[in-house]
């Protein structure tokens, strides 16, 4: 399988297409104004303690406090002189005690193990860990752990015993997928890396005002190096020759054969435009996502859960029910699992694929659709079908979703996507007009309105009720909201519209 990393860097955001045989499947994008924070590193300051949520509240220099669970806290760089260990334990097994282990004002070190999404902060934990090629580096710890998907049991206790020489009595070390068939030498040489970087972090931590970002996982160049050497990827092609630099010189150090998989692109034309990314990027967000072979499936997000529906449209087949159920079945656990990838669906998923009666072919089904998540590196989790037909699924989420970097709350609509019918907007003016009857004066009124609702009394020409002891009439406002009016007094030029308004 072909994978390329496409990169675009823009005057307001950096770009980032994950292509596989030239088809879309990840886009990463970032923002000045809503920067990546997960796996980096903060001096944060204890704001409160409530034993009720069994948490702290942490400033992080963020807009919202974050939180770390008592038992994400870890207090290995905390100053516990005055604690003992048996104490500690005790600590650790009541959270009404760990006001103990963590007093307002008191600085701790913290990574963000999630961003904050919605009216929620970042979720905090103590557990410190530092990403390399090879191997994940965690202070003041003292196990070593194999990924799971190294499978020859020679390699991993080849592994086992390299890193059980190289790592020192005070640190852990979790072994990637990446380091199978590398060689001592290169483990080296990145735990020495690991372990300045870990020193400096620590540094920084000393001197630094509080609260600050101590350590940065997220800037652009490390992010494309992440993505290069974790998930082999074949090319990268950047449009920015200072961040192909930027690149190149990080990678001398770190992996100078990944070098020459980077690329510059010349061309004239915008290079989304040119590797037809920017056009699936127009498609990402329709509810109705159709398959090639012709049926369709809708995609529904809220706050609690995604739903995806499997249905088989204008797909008919040539055999039987059974058989054209199958086949859409199949090329929707594909689409699926690439949409969930493309638009970084998270949380619980419940997907409703057609029902099928042979049980092989809800076997073929879910297995297609394990594999095409397999190629995911968000951890997921994939469950049998439950008791109504459905395959249920959970995804971790770590930060915000795609659909927030492309849309805001609509101002009209409050995020319902819904808004008041026109027939109703004209009858809370009128309501308006029949409360004001008691009480305003002879005055002329002038109602602003948008020119939705200005069109629709044009053509409709709705009865209205003129019994009033003032007359009135209806101004088109441009710059009034959609559902939105305005009233005035015609004599004082004043706005009454919260005089009348329920």
């Amino acid at each position: 399988m072909k994978s390329e990393l496409v990169v675009n860097i823009g005057p307001f955001a950096n770009r980032m297409a994950l292509l596989e045989n030239n088809k879309l499947v990840e886009l990463f994008i970032h923002r000045e104004d809503q920067n990546e924070i997960v796996g980096n590193i903060y001096k944060g300051i204890v704001k409160d303690n409530v034993p009720g949520m069994g948490a702290s509240f942490i400033d992080i220099g963020l807009e919202r406090t974050a939180l770390l669970h008592f038992r994400d806290a870890v207090p290995d760089f905390m100053d516990l002189e005055e604690i003992d260990d048996s104490n500690l334990r005790e600590i650790k097994n009541d959270i009404y005690k760990m006001g103990e282990l963590l007093e307002s004002g008191q600085e701790v070190m913290v990574e963000v193990e999630k961003a904050p999404i919605a009216k929620k902060g970042a979720r905090l934990t103590g557990e410190i860990s530092i990403p390399g090629r090879f191997m994940v580096y965690m202070p003041n710890k003292n196990y070593i752990a194999i990924s799971r998907k190294i499978s020859s049991s020679k390699e991993r206790r080849r592994l086992k015993h390299i890193f059980s020489n190289l790592k020192e009595k005070n640190v852990g070390l979790i072994v990637r997928t990446f380091a199978e068939y590398h060689t001592e030498q290169e483990f080296k040489k990145e735990y020495r890396n690991l372990k300045k970087t870990w020193l400096e972090i620590q540094e920084q931590f000393k001197n630094s005002p509080n609260p600050t970002c101590i350590y940065n996982d997220n800037d652009l160049t490390t992010t494309i190096i992440r993505d290069l050497i974790h998930k082999n990827i074949d090319k990268v092609i950047v449009d920015s020759k200072k961040v192909r630099a930027r690149i190149i010189k990080r990678l001398k150090t770190i992996a100078p054969d990944f070098i020459k998989k980077i690329r510059l692109y010349h061309e004239d034309a915008n290079i989304f435009d040119a590797y037809g990314v920017e056009k699936e990027i127009s498609k990402i967000f329709r509810t109705r996502i159709y398959l090639d072979s012709g049926g369709f499936i809708v995609i529904q997000q809220t706050e609690a859960l995604v739903s995806i529906d499997v249905n088989t449209g204008s797909f008919v087949g040539n055999k039987s029910l059974e058989h054209t159920v199958t086949i859409t079945n199949i090329d929707a656990a594909k689409e699926i699992a690439r949409q969930i990838r493309l638009q970084d669906l998270t949380g619980m998923i419940f997907i409703d694929f057609i029902d099928m009666y042979k049980p092989g072919n809800r076997l073929k089904m879910l297995k297609t659709f394990r594999e095409e998540m397999s190629k995911d590196y968000c951890p997921n989790k994939i469950f049998s079908s439950s008791p109504l037909n459905m395959v249920e699924m959970t995804r971790k989420r770590a930060k915000t979703n795609m659909l927030s970097n492309f849309y805001e709350p609509c101002p009209s609509c409050q995020s319902t996507g819904r808004v008041l019918s026109r027939i109703s907007i004209l009858d809370n003016i009128f309501r308006w007009m029949d409360r004001a009857s008691k009480y305003h004066s002879t005055d002329e009124l002038e109602i602003h309105i948008h020119p939705w609702i200005y069109e629709y009394i044009l053509e409709k020409k709705p009865t209205i009720k003129t019994e009033y002891p003032f007359t009135w009439k209806f101004i088109l406002d441009g710059e009034m909201g959609i559902t939105e009016y305005r009233i005035f007094s015609s004599k004082s030029k004043r706005d009454i519209t919260d005089l009348y308004r329920v």
